[in-house]
C-alpha cells in the first residue's frame, strides 16, 4: 500500500484547519492508501507556541518524508511549512501533487515534474 504524505495548512485558523486536514486523510483513505499527517500528529504531543518544539515537529515531519511514496498538498493556500516539504520532495524526489477541493469532493492534480538534487543538502530549519 503506498503511503502518502498528507499536507494541509496548519497554523492560523487551527480548529478549521485541523478539520480540513482530518477530511483530506479521510480522502487519502478512500483512495485506497495510507497516510502520514505530521501536522495531525507532532501538535498533540509538541507546544506549538513554542519555537523550538514547533521546528522540532516540522524537522521530525521532514524526516518522514523520504519514506513516503508521494507527498499530496491540499487546499487552495500554500503555507511557509507545506512550501519546505514541497522543496524537500523536489529534492528526494518524491512525486507532488495538488489537491483541490470541489463541490463533490477532492480532485486529485498530475504529478509535478521533481528533479533530485546532486547532493544532500542539511536540515530545512526556519529561522
Amino acid at each position: 500500500m503506498k503511503l502518502i504524505y498528507m499536507a494541509s495548512p496548519y497554523a492560523g485558523d487551527i480548529e478549521k484547519n485541523t478539520e480540513f486536514a482530518k477530511k483530506a486523510c479521510h480522502h487519502v483513505m478512500n483512495e485506497g492508501y495510507a497516510f502520514f499527517a505530521p501536522h495531525l500528529l507532532y501538535p498533540t504531543i509538541l507546544d506549538e507556541h513554542q519555537p523550538e518544539q514547533r521546528q522540532l515537529g516540522l524537522d521530525m515531519g521532514i524526516a518522514m518524508l523520504s519514506r513516503c511514496d508521494e507527498l499530496w498538498c491540499y487546499g487552495d493556500h500554500i503555507s511557509l511549512g507545506m512550501h519546505l516539504e514541497i522543496e524537500e520532495a523536489g529534492r528526494l524526489g518524491i512525486p507532488v501533487r495538488r489537491v483541490m477541493e470541489q463541490e463533490n469532493g477532492f480532485a486529485i492534480g498530475r504529478v509535478k515534474n521533481n528533479v533530485p538534487a546532486e547532493a544532500p543538502e542539511q536540515a530545512m530549519r526556519m529561522v
